[in-house]
């Protein structure tokens, strides 16, 4: 089942809410800006996720302001004392900066999940 729908590079996750009897979501990751929708239906569900979006991209045209992207291209991760060491380790066994050992090896999870 997938509870992710996604359009213009924006995606959410759909949660249902019992108390209110309709499906919802809003767009994670943004910092300043938020974009929530909702429907009794799949079908007003889709549309009201697509109309949000819309306004919000028509919102910001009007400001002149970026709109905000999810996701940046830079996270903080902790790892922990041990595997941070493992992994700088291995980078400079790989003479590659961390950085990359870390994208490659989100990149490989990624392809074999």
């Amino acid at each position: 089942m997938n509870n992710i729908m996604k359009y213009k590079g924006y995606w959410a996750e759909i949660k249902y809410s019992d108390e209110d009897e309709c499906f919802c979501g809003y767009i994670e990751g943004l910092k300043n800006d938020i974009i929530s929708f909702e429907g009794t239906t799949v079908k007003e569900l889709k549309k009201d996720f697509k109309d949000a979006i819309d306004h919000y991209l028509k919102t910001c045209r009007e400001l002149k302001v970026e709109p905000e992207l999810q996701c940046k291209g830079s996270l903080n991760v902790r790892l922990g004392v041990e595997l941070h060491n493992k992994a700088k380790m291995k980078s400079i066994e790989k003479n590659i900066s961390i950085n990359e050992l870390i994208k490659k090896a989100v990149t490989s999870y990624l392809k074999t999940n």
